[in-house]
């Protein structure tokens, strides 16, 4: 348990030193520019969001790793949740899709993500979107509450992921599902990363194989789960030798590992 919460605290350290700083900061400032520094690049795994509807940009820190609300089922009128909220883009997506008779709700549990998420709301004049203070292993909702439960790269950073599917669960309607996008493995990462907590908080040292994320899932109750999208994370070479030398460097790439991004789905009965 006192990992855990080190854990919890070391994440909510960096991301409230990342809502801080722009889109273009973050990939700037690390491995996104030519001259890589020692840290990861937040962005490398970000997906393009200006296409869709409800897009602000304001919003878009570039921290999520796929485009949940494209394969997410939402319809007008739902009550959707947002895990992991951060400054509130997908949000704003999802709230273009219930209109102006549904409802968001923005989970977060770090104060300076919600303080950049409400005031960009306040901005866009929304009034059926809100944003609050929580821990996704210990949800502030009643049972029964969401149609549809969204998350972009977040679950990874929880430290007790079965904890986080049950209540994910619990608050879901009957009938209802969820849609996230997340970061999972095929194969063992190098000591290295793992024990890294810029890796950990960059959301690759976190990551858990993918058969037993989707058992997770299934242990949680959930029916019809299904990958609706994957992609390979691809993580430079000049990122990968701030941990380990060349002779481990090309051990690991030969080791056939792989970093995925998956987009999953899933019905409560």
């Amino acid at each position: 348990m006192i990992m855990n919460e080190k854990v919890k605290e070391l994440v909510r350290r960096k991301y409230n030193q990342i809502a801080l700083q722009d889109k273009e900061h973050n990939q700037s400032s690390c491995c996104g520019s030519t001259a890589c520094c020692d840290t990861i690049d937040y962005t490398i795994m970000s997906e393009d969001y200006t296409r869709l509807q409800g897009y602000n940009e304001d919003a878009d820190l570039g921290l999520g790793c796929g485009l949940p609300t494209e394969f997410a089922e939402i319809s007008a009128g739902d009550v959707v949740i947002d895990l992991g909220s951060g400054a509130g883009n997908d949000a704003f997506v999802a709230r273009s899709i219930v209109g102006e008779q549904g409802k968001v709700l923005g989970l977060d549990f770090a104060g300076a993500m919600l303080t950049k998420a409400k005031k960009n709301a306040a901005k866009l004049g929304y009034t059926n979107v809100e944003f609050m203070k929580g821990d996704i292993e210990e949800m502030p909702f009643e049972n029964d509450l969401a149609d549809v439960i969204v998350s972009n790269c977040v679950l990874n950073l929880v430290p007790e992921k079965e904890k986080a599917f049950s209540e994910m669960y619990r608050v879901i309607k009957g009938g209802g599902h969820f849609c996230v996008s997340d970061i999972v493995l095929e194969g063992e990462l190098p000591e290295e990363l793992v024990k890294d907590a810029e890796m950990y908080a960059g959301c690759v040292a976190g990551a858990i194989q993918k058969d037993h994320y989707l058992e997770i899932i299934e242990k949680a109750g959930f029916d019809n789960i299904e990958i609706r999208k994957e992609k390979q994370i691809i993580l430079p070479d000049s990122l990968l030798a701030n941990y380990m030398n060349q002779e481990k460097l090309s051990a690991f790439k030969a080791s056939n590992t792989g970093i995925f991004s998956i987009t999953v789905y899933g019905q409560k009965s």
